[in-house]
């Protein structure tokens, strides 16, 4: 005789009636629930962990996943008016090892509270959390709260890339008001070098293989997902596969004037006027001057935006989705003033 089923209103796991829900396990295949999630950050200063953060966040908040950010480092500065230099993240300077915990303890605090109280459904913890013992701390606290754990580690070792990263956001940070750019860049390496000497990256093959994570390396030329979860955890996978961590450009052009254009016409699907086509080339020389590397090009399917990109000289891509609004269909061929 099958068994009666019921569903757990907290945990939202189907379990016989007679019997007791079990707390998920982050451990095996994907798991049935859909108890909040804890995303921990991991990695050395300067590899892109608060920028995945933030990118993160606000695709999850997009896509209807209510999730918020704890950056651990905003908890410092608040708690250490007087932040003088990298002697702070030594790790023999004990006083300050104990306002670190500290630090992390309230930002974990005020997570709970995201997660129980407020509504919350994704956490990111965001802090270096490169030591066995701080992500041990994590995981203990989110088993007394029935939280899942997932964690992001972004490995670099790419010297220029790490440089880049300092230069265009750490030199600017707080921590360095007043500082000159090389006070700030001299101070901030060795800072890097206090952590580098206690870190201990994720190891899913050995010491770390029953945690759920995804191994960013070298700003995404390579990847290492180990133990996905749930449909969260591989909609996270996903989106951190296919973004840029490093600032990129997007140019946003229309195309050059049309004949439609010229007779004051709306939509339709004419060539270039000759000050359109003129316009291509001037587009084509800016284009030139930027010195851009693996230029991409995307158009409508309109006859006047292929024709403005043909005159770049540079592959392209044509997108219907990137066509006029279909609410400008039912004006075609009409004069400015008859609309």
């Amino acid at each position: 005789m099958p068994m009666e089923l019921m569903q757990n209103r907290i945990k939202k796991i189907w379990v016989p009636r007679d019997e007791m829900p079990q707390v998920p396990i982050n451990v095996g295949g994907p798991q049935l629930a859909n108890s909040p999630t804890v995303i921990v950050m991991v990695g050395l200063p300067a590899r892109g962990k608060t920028y995945i953060s933030k990118k993160l966040t606000r695709y999850l908040n997009w896509s209807g996943v209510p999730t918020k950010v704890f950056n651990v480092g905003e908890y410092r500065r608040e708690a250490v008016k007087d932040f003088s230099s990298f002697d702070f993240f030594r790790a023999d300077n004990q006083e300050a090892m104990k306002v670190r915990r500290q630090c992390a303890l309230a930002a974990l605090a005020d997570v709970k509270s995201y997660l129980t109280v407020e509504g919350g459904q994704i956490a990111v913890f965001d802090a270096t959390n490169t030591t066995r013992e701080r992500r041990a701390m994590v995981i203990d606290f989110a088993k007394e709260n029935d939280f899942k754990v997932f964690f992001i580690e972004s490995i670099c070792d790419d010297p220029s890339v790490v440089a880049s990263n300092v230069m265009e956001v750490k030199l600017s940070s707080p921590d360095y008001k007043g500082c000159s750019s090389k006070e700030a860049l001299d101070d901030f390496m060795k800072r890097i070098n206090c952590y580098k000497n206690m870190y201990e990256p994720l190891d899913p093959d050995h010491h770390d293989r029953d945690l759920s994570m995804i191994i960013v390396i070298d700003v995404g030329r390579r990847f290492l997902v180990n133990r996905v979860q749930d449909h969260i955890q591989s909609k996270i996978v996903y989106y951190l596969m296919n973004i840029h961590v490093q600032p990129r450009c997007i140019y946003l052009c229309r195309a050059g004037e049309s004949e439609s254009n010229l007779k004051g016409k709306i939509g339709g699907d004419s060539g270039l006027s000759q000050r359109g086509k003129k316009f291509a080339v001037a587009l084509k020389k800016y284009i030139g001057d930027q010195n851009l590397k693996e230029l991409k090009v995307w158009t409508s399917q309109l006859k006047r935006t292929i024709q403005t990109a043909e005159a770049l000289n540079v592959p392209y891509e044509q997108w219907k989705a990137l066509n006029e609004l279909d609410a400008v269909s039912s004006h075609h061929g009409m004069g400015y003033r008859d609309v």
